[in-house]
């Protein structure tokens, strides 16, 4: 499956899409903080969709180590309020919010109209959350992690990493499937309860997802398996990240979520006329 629906129309990822990330929180990893305002929002934003990203997620909830506690309700406003500044300015374009709150999802969808559900959690983290995006019909993106953002890292561990995320994917696609939903979107969740080396695994064996049978997300961007490798910083990494984009796109991937969307629209490019001989 290579499209997703989302308002009854179809998006095609037959030709690999760019997802720009718009993080609306104070602490993010990588650019925490700097786009809080309505002004500074939409320099982001339509600095997001003039470099070509086809779908603009939005997060208002940092999920890195050490991240401050964000209740519902500050989550919501600061997501209705993103949501509804590309709304209104750019309003062709499809937006992504990153919650693993059933309840915000419903909220958001509700009020501000159809937006791609992006969940960390795989539905670990709150157990309505199936039912709310089967009942939504809404794209879900269902990502693997191993604990929860708070715990994640503290030795991950797994007897083989490739096949668990696997067993994980095959085990909740089925639940969502008996909710007769089936608007799913895969993300190995890089990063999320797992050492660089088991990144680097998932990586490698990309291919073995395909299967499966859903579009794969790809979220790398300027991550820890690239910077400590590198011994750099996140600000360092958008040349690993290219590379690893790259690679990516070469093992199938459907979607890009990334901070740098010229320089992943750019790959895009580069990978496509590459397979169609140009």
């Amino acid at each position: 499956m290579t499209e997703i629906v989302l308002e009854g129309e179809k998006i095609s990822l037959e030709s690999p899409v760019v997802m720009g990330i718009l993080n609306v929180t104070p602490d993010s990893f990588y650019d925490g903080g700097k786009y809080t305002s309505e002004l500074k929002i939409m320099e982001r934003v339509d600095e997001i969709v003039e470099q070509g990203a086809g779908i603009i997620d939005v997060g208002a909830y940092s999920t890195r180590l050490g991240a401050a506690f964000v209740d519902e309700k500050e989550e919501l406003s600061r997501l209705s309020f993103a949501v509804e500044l590309i709304r209104k300015y750019h309003p062709q374009v499809p937006v992504s919010i990153d919650t693993f709150r059933a309840g915000v999802a419903r909220e958001i969808n509700h009020c501000l109209g159809p937006v791609i559900v992006n969940d960390i959690s795989g539905g670990t983290m709150d157990d309505k959350m199936f039912e709310t995006v089967a009942e939504l019909g809404v794209p879900y993106i269902l990502m693997h992690i191993q604990g929860t953002p708070k715990d994640m890292q503290v030795n991950p561990h797994y007897e083989d990493v490739v096949r668990e995320v696997r067993a994980f994917f095959t085990e909740r696609i089925a639940r969502l499937n008996a909710l007769g939903f089936n608007n799913i979107i895969l993300d190995q969740g890089f990063g999320f309860g797992k050492t660089v080396g088991h990144n680097y695994q998932l990586l490698d064996k990309m291919e073995s997802f395909l299967d499966l049978g859903y579009p794969l997300l790809v979220g790398i961007s300027r991550k820890t398996m690239i910077w400590r490798l590198l011994e750099i910083t996140p600000k360092e990494a958008l040349n690993g990240t290219t590379v690893l984009n790259t690679i990516s796109l070469l093992k199938g991937a459907n979607i890009l979520r990334v901070h740098d969307v010229r320089e992943a629209v750019e790959a895009v490019k580069i990978v496509k006329a590459m397979k169609m001989g140009l």
